[in-house]
C-alpha cells in the first residue's frame, strides 16, 4: 500500500512534469516546494515578528515605505500595460480565451508578464512585515494573511499551467487596482499633511469590491460555457472571488457603516 509519502511524491512528480514548459526555468514555478517554503516563512514571521517587537519600540519606514510603495505603483503600471497592449495585439477575447501555450513573441510576452504579476504576489508579503515592524498588529487581520497567502498560490499555479488565456483579466483589472491601492499607500506615507488628500480611502474599498464582482462574474460566465480553459481553474477562482466578496463586505461595513452608525 503505498504511504503518505509516496502519494507526496507522485502528486509532486505530476505537478513538475505536467506545467508549462516555457514557465519552468522561470524563477520559483518548476516545483511548488520554494512557495510552499516561503509561504511557511511568512507565517513564521506572523507568529514570532509581533512576540519580538512586543517589548521594542516602533521602526521608523518612512522613507523605505515611500519607496516601496511608489515602486509598486511603477511595477502595476508596468504589468497593466502588458496585460492590456499584449491582449489586444493577440485579439484576446474577454468571454472566453484559451491559454496560447506557443514559443511565439506574443504568447510568451503575455506568459512573462503573468510571472511578474505572481511575483509582485511574493513582493506584497513585505506588506506585513511592515505592519510587524511598525507594530501595526491590529492590522494583521485573517483577510490581510489570508488574501496575502493565497494570491501566491493561486497565481504560481497560474504561471505553472495557465500562463495566459483568460487569466490575463485577472490581472489587468488587479494591476489596475494596485496603481490607486499603492498611490494611496505611498501618498500615506508622505505624512500626516496628507490626509486632507486621502479622504478616498473608502472608495479604494469600494474599487476592490466592483473588481472582485467582475471577476465572478467573468468566471462564471466561462463555467457554464464551452471554453478551451481548464473548469478546475475556473471553479477555485470562482470560489475564492466568493471568498473576497464575502470577507472584503464584511471588512467595509465594520470599518465605513458600523462606524458612521456610531459617530452618528
Amino acid at each position: 500500500m503505498e504511504s503518505a509519502w509516496q502519494r507526496v511524491e507522485s502528486v509532486h512528480r505530476w505537478i513538475v512534469e505536467n506545467g508549462d514548459k516555457r514557465t519552468d526555468p522561470w524563477l520559483l514555478v518548476y516545483s511548488p516546494v520554494p512557495i510552499i517554503c516561503i509561504f511557511l516563512c511568512y507565517l513564521g514571521i506572523i507568529w514570532i515578528g509581533p512576540k519580538l517587537m512586543k517589548h521594542k519600540e516602533p521602526v521608523n519606514l518612512k522613507a523605505v515605505l515611500i519607496v516601496y510603495n511608489f515602486a509598486m505603483v511603477g511595477l502595476s503600471i508596468y504589468m497593466f500595460h502588458e496585460f492590456l497592449v499584449t491582449s489586444w495585439l493577440e485579439n484576446y477575447s474577454y468571454l472566453c480565451q484559451p491559454v496560447d501555450y506557443s514559443p511565439s513573441p506574443l504568447g510568451m510576452r503575455m506568459a512573462s508578464v503573468c510571472w511578474w504579476f505572481f511575483f509582485s504576489k511574493v513582493i506584497e508579503l513585505s506588506d506585513t512585515v511592515f505592519f510587524i515592524l511598525r507594530k501595526k498588529n491590529s492590522q494583521l487581520t485573517f483577510l490581510h494573511v489570508y488574501h496575502h497567502g493565497t494570491m501566491i498560490f493561486n497565481w504560481w499555479a497560474g504561471v505553472k499551467f495557465v500562463a495566459g488565456g483568460q487569466s490575463f483579466f485577472i490581472g489587468l483589472l488587479n494591476t489596475f487596482v494596485h496603481i490607486v491601492m499603492y498611490s494611496y499607500y505611498g501618498l500615506a506615507a508622505l505624512g500626516p499633511h496628507m490626509q486632507k488628500y486621502l479622504w478616498w480611502k473608502r472608495y479604494l474599498t469600494s474599487l476592490q469590491l466592483v473588481q472582485f464582482v467582475l471577476l465572478t462574474i467573468h468566471t462564471g460566465y466561462n463555467l457554464f460555457t464551452e471554453c478551451d480553459f481548464p473548469d478546475s481553474m475556473n471553479a477555485v477562482v470562482f470560489a475564492y472571488c466568493i471568498s473576497l466578496i464575502i470577507l472584503f463586505s464584511n471588512f467595509y461595513y465594520r470599518s465605513y457603516i458600523t462606524r458612521k452608525s456610531k459617530m452618528s
